[in-house]
């Protein structure tokens, strides 16, 4: 899921910065408070996090996110809707995020540089999700695409960030980048079908709106737009599998779901097809040629003869 970034400066994931402060290195005595405020609040927005995705699933009773807004956001209320096991997802990047606010809290990470620049993004991307599941649970379906478009611009931000510097072991690559990636490549999924979802909600017969050819060519043109997004991502990050890979799954998703179910439309699943091919592509190419190139660098120069 995630990989290690080439040094490349002018990549966001380049490590042109050595990893964040030594285990044990002593904070600055001004920042140590804000340090400490920064892993306690890390440790409870996860913890809220979670407990909103708990309750956006119906597990409580409650309808689940499917089921809201007269299913609005259903697997089958629009031509660019995942199908339900796509969500599976989320499961992932809960246990990811919980498992980062864990590692974040131990004392060798209050000091780390890394953590300072991330850890209240990564805070206000789990405070702004489970703001959302509030907001559709609650039936305002118009209010979500503001708070899902925010989301999406934290996250941006907090990868680009993350390109900085260096992980300093394989659970920080695991638990903040990689979770961090199919955070962020699932969300930009998540928001080409939740603006799709309101416009389509808001017409007079939804289902009707949904089945039309004017809803299969918008999708088709929203799915290539996914697609764009996918390959700029992989272009901008070089190859960051995670990113990728959550695109990808979201995108294979639609496509499951418009070749069966209660919403047939073979222009969005050809479309999801196609973004999904390039988006593959274009992430394992970039991986590549980034791995190719961190191997020429660290390949021994040859002695020259006299």
């Amino acid at each position: 899921m995630p990989d290690a970034h080439a040094p490349t400066p002018s990549h966001p994931t380049d490590l042109t910065e050595p990893p964040g402060r030594a285990p044990g290195a002593v904070p600055e005595p001004g920042r140590r408070g804000g340090d400490v405020a920064r892993q306690v609040a890390v440790v409870v927005g996860a913890v809220l996090s979670a407990l909103a995705g708990w309750l956006g699933s119906g597990a409580a009773g409650g309808p689940s996110q499917q089921e809201v807004g007269d299913g609005a956001l259903a697997a089958d209320a629009t031509p660019v809707a995942p199908g339900e096991p796509a969500f599976m997802i989320w499961s992932v990047i809960y246990a990811g995020l919980f498992a980062y606010a864990v590692w974040q809290a131990l004392p060798a990470r209050r000091a780390d540089e890394r953590q300072r620049r991330v850890g209240w993004l990564v805070l206000a991307a789990m405070l702004l999700n489970a703001a959302w599941i509030g907001i559709v649970q609650g039936g305002l379906l118009v209010l979500s695409v503001p708070v899902i478009l925010a989301l999406l611009a934290v996250l941006l931000v907090a990868v680009a960030r993350l390109g900085e510097r260096r992980p300093s072991g394989v659970v920080e690559a695991v638990v903040l980048d990689g979770t961090t990636g199919l955070y962020l490549g699932w969300v930009t999924v998540a928001t080409i079908a939740n603006v799709f979802a309101v416009v389509i909600a808001g017409t007079d017969d939804p289902a009707a709106a949904a089945a039309s050819t004017t809803a299969d060519a918008w999708a088709v043109a929203a799915l290539a737009l996914a697609g764009v997004a996918g390959v700029a991502s992989a272009v901008w990050t070089r190859g960051r599998l995670a990113i990728g890979a959550a695109i990808v799954w979201g995108l294979s998703w639609v496509v499951v779901a418009r070749g069966s179910g209660d919403l047939v439309s073979l222009p969005a699943e050809v479309a999801a097809g196609v973004a999904a091919g390039a988006v593959t592509v274009a992430t394992a190419g970039m991986a590549v040629r980034r791995l190719r190139g961190r191997a020429r660098a660290e390949r021994p120069s040859a002695p020259r003869g006299r």
